[in-house]
């Protein structure tokens, strides 16, 4: 274990934050990272300052291993059936994650990139992200069921993250194996609170395009999984938590300690880190030792001095009533309302309009009659939030919702995993067998995300289940009587997959009696009022929160959001971990690609980059200008009419009429 809980570190020694406006540096920051290899590999001394420490103490460990740069090493898959099995023993920790991945993946399509999860070995579990580069990752073997250790791949984020058990990037010619060279990955490893490694979160794309939030976005979802970890764990204890700055407290950045009796028992690294303490602390240390003075009274705030200056700190005893989990616990099933109450509305997420309402209230109705439903709708629009209320508001809510994303799976997966399988189906399956989603779902609601990416194979034995109603497992075995309402998704026409060939037409039939297509972002009406509401979501109860201007609101609001929700909560989260307590955030906060791509909605919901006439080249134009000449030339289109030249922007008349007084002053009128 290390002695100090360790910060992120960008192994990028040379290269500058801002990417944009040094495009020089970053070829310098290559030709000396390929200078240093040269050096390594003839055997030369490297200059300390020539290479980032992690990632020449990880050249020394793979070369003391007997690794060649130039060698390719035997990264074969698992087996379905082994891969299978280890999925099985961490689907603790993929549910626990899935918030997380689902933030990342919006930011990984719009990079060209991937999110990639592992089991502490380093395996690879899941992936989500853009299509495109993964399937080029597939060629260096980046793709789930490939171990990436770095005793096995060489120097790697995911790898070597986990070795020095803390956030690592690797770019480019950093990579140990020459093969390699075309990745640039950053990788944060997940600890429980007891310190050891569960996992890791990695978002990886092509080294030939500049990455500046990788490192920390994934070690900010990686933040906030171990956050979540102490939720009603620890029923019996004495949970401790503390912050320099007291509007840190509920987040992710906050300390959080938990002791037995006055002895340490549990942490999470920002606890550990405030106090300069290591994972060793825990049982060594009692609370006089770390905190002067008594715990306190339960929820009660009040300054405490430590070793290393005066914290906020608030004691926390559940008692008796709270939810009897162990320390080590895995994560409770879904929570379903009690009967009476209305269904809890998904958080930092889409709210439906009225239109879609009206439509999820039908799909309810059809589900309780045992008609299937199918979403249409973009990627991030909220299908599978849409599908879980249809579960939550139906009379199947009480029971099990089972979802399994088609466009996940490896195809010989997909079969065990919705048909499951009998002992000794394959080398490798588990000795009591596996029961598959199929029978999960007996009684509640199945929900098949990206059906249009389910092999033609599998098709027909999915049609029959839904025809007779029984699932006949992998191996054998008698048939299993199953009762569960369907409910299918795809951003995928499948009428034209039907057309092509690729999806058959009575399984399209027997699953698309009720098709409800859900709008775009960019179709809303109100987006500025979304982007309020999505913000106060995510800030909470936190006194000293962050804002952002009107100008930024404008521009969010404005934006094209081809991720729609996904994309939209991922750069929210994004813009909050950045901010400082209380910081009103302008347009120069929000990514490089919002600033230098504005757009305005011309029509019924498409994007064209905003060209006033006579503005020259839009590259030398700051957003607020463009935002202001978008917003003139919405009010000439509409007569002056301000309401409907709000309604074109999609923003509120009440930012319209900001604009015009501001306007006034700036004229003298």
């Amino acid at each position: 274990m290390p002695a100090v809980p360790t910060p992120a570190v960008s192994t990028s020694a040379l290269s500058t934050p801002a990417l944009s406006t040094s495009a020089l540096s970053s070829c310098a920051a290559t030709e000396a990272v390929l200078a240093a290899r040269r050096r390594f590999f003839s055997g030369a001394p490297v200059a300390e300052d020539a290479l980032a420490q992690p990632i020449l103490r990880s050249w020394t460990r793979c070369a003391a291993r007997g690794l060649g740069p130039q060698s390719r090493s035997r990264m074969e898959p698992l087996t379905d059936g082994e891969f299978a099995a280890r999925r099985e023993r961490h689907e603790a920790l993929r549910r626990r994650c899935r918030p997380e991945l689902e933030a990342l993946h919006a930011a990984a399509r719009a990079a060209n990139s991937i999110v990639i999860l592992t089991d502490p070995s380093g395996l690879v579990l899941d992936t989500v992200g853009s299509a495109d580069f993964a399937d080029r990752a597939a060629k260096v073997a980046l793709r789930p069921g490939v171990s990436w250790s770095e005793a096995e791949t060489g120097t790697n984020a995911i790898g070597t993250a986990l070795v020095e058990r803390r956030p690592v990037e690797v770019r480019g010619a950093e990579h140990y194996a020459e093969a390699n060279g075309i990745l640039s990955c950053a990788a944060a490893p997940i600890h429980d609170p007891f310190g050891e490694l569960v996992g890791l979160l990695d978002l990886s794309g092509p080294a030939s395009v500049p990455h500046l939030h990788a490192l920390a976005l994934v070690e900010l979802a990686a933040g906030q999984v171990e956050h979540r970890m102490f939720e009603g764990a620890f029923p019996d204890h004495s949970l401790v938590r503390f912050h320099a700055d007291p509007s840190f407290l509920g987040t992710a950045r906050e300390g959080i300690l938990v002791f037995e009796d006055y002895r340490l028992i549990a942490a999470n690294r920002p606890g550990l880190a405030l106090l300069g303490l290591g994972w060793d602390a825990l049982e060594a240390k009692r609370f006089g030792d770390l905190f002067e003075g008594s715990l306190g009274k339960a929820g009660e705030e009040r300054r405490a001095r430590t070793r290393r200056g005066d914290v906020v700190m608030r004691l926390e005893r559940p008692g008796a009533s709270a939810r009897p989990l162990s320390p080590r616990a895995s994560p409770s099933a879904e929570r379903q309302p009690a009967p009476g109450q209305p269904p809890a509305a998904p958080a930092q997420g889409p709210r439906f309009d009225t239109a879609t309402e009206r439509d999820l209230g039908r799909a309810v109705r059809l589900m309780e009659a045992g008609v299937p439903v199918l979403i249409q709708g973009e990627t991030g629009v909220g299908k599978e939030v849409f599908a879980r209320q249809i579960h939550r508001r139906g009379n199947r809510g009480a029971k099990p919702f089972a979802a399994v994303n088609c466009a996940a799976l490896p195809e010989g997966l997909i079969e065990s995993e919705l048909f499951g399988y009998e002992e000794g189906a394959f080398t490798g399956a588990r000795r009591a067998g596996f029961k598959g989603l199929f029978r999960e779902a007996d009684g509640g609601v199945l929900f098949l995300d990206e059906i249009g990416d389910m092999p033609l194979s599998l098709q027909s034995r999915l049609l029959r289940v839904l025809q007779e109603r029984e699932v006949t497992p992998l191996g054998g075995g008698r048939p299993v009587a199953v009762d569960f309402a369907l409910v299918c998704a795809s951003h995928r026409d499948l009428k034209q997959r039907v057309e092509e060939g690729a999806f058959r037409a009575d399984l399209y039939f027997r699953i698309a009696q009720y098709t409800v297509t859900l709008p775009a972002l960019r179709t809303l009406s109100d987006r500025e009022a979304l982007v309020d509401r999505l913000w106060a979501e995510l800030a909470g109860a936190c006194p000293h929160a962050p804002s952002l201007s009107a100008e930024c609101r404008s521009a969010l609001a404005g934006h094209g959001w081809p991720g729609n929700f996904r994309q939209l909560v991922g750069v929210l989260r994004v813009l909050q971990a950045l901010a400082e307590p209380g910081e009103i955030l302008g347009v120069d906060a929000l990514p490089a690609d919002m600033r230098s791509a504005p757009l305005e909605w011309r029509g019924p919901g498409r994007p064209a980059e905003i060209m006033p006439a006579g503005a020259g080249d839009a590259a030398s134009r700051d957003l607020g200008a463009v935002t202001r000449a978008a917003m003139e030339e919405a009010l000439a289109a509409s007569g002056g009419n301000v309401s409907q030249a709000a309604r074109r922007l999609g923003i509120h008349r009440s930012t319209l009429h900001r604009h015009l007084a501001g306007r006034g002053s700036r004229t003298g009128h």
